[in-house]
């Protein structure tokens, strides 16, 4: 009788393993079983082959569309700044000229003097050079005194010293423009070729009977078009 009672936990666990085990395996069998996909044909496993090496050269071709951007921004960047520092020395220049509207004293220059204001045109424009304000071409003119008079008087130096700067800043703005435009020019040719392989990876794998994977939001869309292309377009035509 003492051994019956001993057993009889063990008999409650046995059954409750035999339940688990039923439980298991009515659940896998309620699983519906996938068949195997049929094997791709020659043509299909070509293009498959072909889809997965034109989406590699596809991700060469993002990370190059998107350092051209970025390039294409800092070029922006530089446009403003360039523009910013014509806008201040189209300012002091124009100060200068309407200072420049009263008439200086005249009187009898000092034994001297004359190699005086030589000289401190030659620093001012040295020190302007030094600070990027004016070019090297423009300081060896001041220097070698074409288009520069050497004996004006300092108030009059420098309002030419400003004008040379602001002629020399409204260079530096147009210079900026065209390196903007240049970056633009290559951002939109970096897009297009990656659209392109983005679309011809997209073929292959119609063609290789492989569906790609499907993206719900708009992002997909405007990464295969350049940035003047409207996106509804680009929709219509994925």
């Amino acid at each position: 009788m003492q051994s019956f009672f001993v057993s009889l936990p063990q008999a409650a666990a046995l059954w409750l393993l035999l339940l688990l085990a039923i439980a298991v395996a009515a659940t896998l069998a309620a699983i519906p079983t996938r068949a195997p996909a049929p094997p791709l044909t020659g043509p299909q496993a070509d293009a498959l082959r072909f889809a997965g090496e034109v989406a590699v050269a596809a991700e060469r071709a993002a990370a190059t569309a998107a350092r051209r951007r970025a390039e294409w921004a800092a070029a922006q960047e530089q446009v403003d700044a360039a523009w910013q520092a014509f806008d201040d020395a189209d300012r002091l220049a124009r100060e200068s000229r309407r200072a420049a509207a009263y008439p200086l004293m005249s009187r009898r220059r000092k034994p001297g003097e004359n190699v005086d204001r030589q000289r401190y045109l030659h620093h001012a424009a040295t020190a302007a050079c030094r600070r990027r304000e004016i070019s090297i071409a423009q300081l060896n003119d001041v220097l070698a005194h074409r288009g520069w008079n050497p004996r004006l008087h300092p108030v009059v130096q420098e309002g030419l010293l400003r004008a040379a700067v602001r002629a020399h800043r409204l260079s530096e703005y147009e210079d900026a423009q065209k390196r903007e435009q240049a970056a633009w020019h290559e951002s939109e040719l970096a897009a297009d070729a990656l659209r392109s392989l983005r679309a011809e990876a997209a073929a292959a794998l119609v063609r290789a009977g492989v569906a790609g994977p499907v993206v719900a939001d708009d992002q997909w869309f405007a990464d295969q078009w350049t940035s003047t292309e409207v996106p509804a377009m680009a929709k219509a035509a994925a």
